[in-house]
């Protein structure tokens, strides 16, 4: 399918674009401001259908409304029909096209024109009414509360919220790309049709700015987001997009002592937390047992003995693990267990523990293993 996207350098025009781009099937023609009508009439000749997403939203004028969403959309409709080729339109249409403020008149007037189109020449016209769309790519400080949010907060800049008990819907980038290309691909007739992004999520500005200011702070209390959510796991997704290039990186505290040394590195309340340790050749760790808590041993570099013992008898066990082998052991509770470096370099191993240790309730009980 050859596919005309206007709007393509803007924040969903150039996510659809990053989409289709390695997908054979679609061969896509891109159209921004600096695209001349006469490369714009071009275009219209060559391509199966038109992804509309240019349009102004936040003008210097109000009279740009019209001459950015209205005019511009009618003159598109103009050049397909006369190129007499009845070819399908996607438009990206807003919700606040429910409203009479100057942009929302704005977009029901550019769906007008597009209806005028649909009827005039039998083709298809599909509009979404877009609530509020966020992920990487949108420009903050501009009409996307989200953006402005998660560049700030990245950037330590401070936010403005005036009712932080206000709901928002919101509709992710990725999502309204599977939308927009199910509707492509769709075998469905002529005239005007009305589809709607999904899914949405209603968050207060009160709620997303929580959730972000937590992600700031987490490379402080190791914690990550609540990934069964789908929205905090998308918005930290697009919180991630608006870190300064220099600050990707970040530092864990080293914890050292005459055993070596251990770093916590994630913490999760539904999935506990996983940490590492350098250990010295002759030095042994452990030597305590969980009632609950369970872990998961993995050495990365070095020779290892773990050694198990139930704490009802004396049988001790052994395992042998390697760097080179990837291989887990797990430690289940009731099991007085250590790990003891017999190589003659350093022991690098990484652990996970299926909850965040608390000193309140440590769950760890002081027991040798060797008896």
């Amino acid at each position: 399918m050859k596919l005309l996207i206007t709007g393509a350098k803007g924040f969903i025009g150039s996510n659809l674009a990053a989409w289709l781009r390695p997908l054979p099937e679609y061969q896509v023609y891109e159209s921004d401001r600096t695209t001349s009508a006469q490369e714009l009439a071009r275009a219209v000749v060559e391509v199966d259908a038109v992804v509309h997403l240019a349009g102004v939203n936040r003008p210097p004028v109000a009279a740009e409304f019209q001459t950015g969403n209205v005019d511009l959309t009618a003159r598109l409709c103009q050049l397909i029909q006369d190129a007499d080729r009845p070819i399908p339109i996607l438009f990206a249409s807003s919700t606040q096209a429910e409203l009479d403020n100057p942009y929302g008149v704005s977009k029901r007037r550019a769906e007008a024109a597009l209806a005028d189109y649909a009827r005039q020449s039998g083709a298809r016209v599909c509009i979404f009414r877009l609530p509020n769309v966020f992920g990487k790519w949108c420009r903050p400080n501009y009409n996307s509360v989200v953006a402005t949010f998660c560049h700030n907060i990245a950037h330590d800049l401070p936010i403005s919220i005036s009712d932080p008990e206000r709901e928002m819907q919101f509709v992710y980038v990725d999502d309204l790309m599977r939308c927009f290309l199910a509707e492509l691909q769709a075998a469905a007739p002529g005239g005007v049709q009305h589809r709607e992004a999904t899914p949405t999520y209603p968050v207060t500005l009160g709620r997303l700015a929580e959730l972000l200011h937590f992600f700031r702070q987490s490379r402080q209390t190791l914690r990550i987001p609540d990934f069964n959510d789908a929205f905090s796991y998308k918005l930290y997704s697009t919180y991630l997009s608006y870190l300064a290039p220099d600050d990707f990186a970040y530092d864990l505290t080293k914890h050292t002592d005459p055993r070596g040394s251990l770093a916590e590195f994630i913490k999760s309340p539904s999935s506990g937390q996983i940490f590492v340790s350098r250990t010295k050749p002759g030095i042994t760790r452990g030597n305590h047992f969980h009632h609950l808590k369970t872990e998961k041993f993995l050495v990365l570099e070095g020779q290892a003995i773990i050694r198990f013992r139930h704490i009802h008898n004396n049988e001790v066990l052994e395992y042998r693990v390697d760097g080179e082998d990837y291989r887990v052991v797990d430690i289940p509770p009731g099991y007085t267990h250590s790990i003891e470096n017999v190589g003659s370099e350093t022991l690098v191993t990484l652990f996970w523990a299926s909850e965040i240790f608390d000193p309140e309730k440590p769950d760890t009980i002081w027991e040798q293993v060797l008896p």
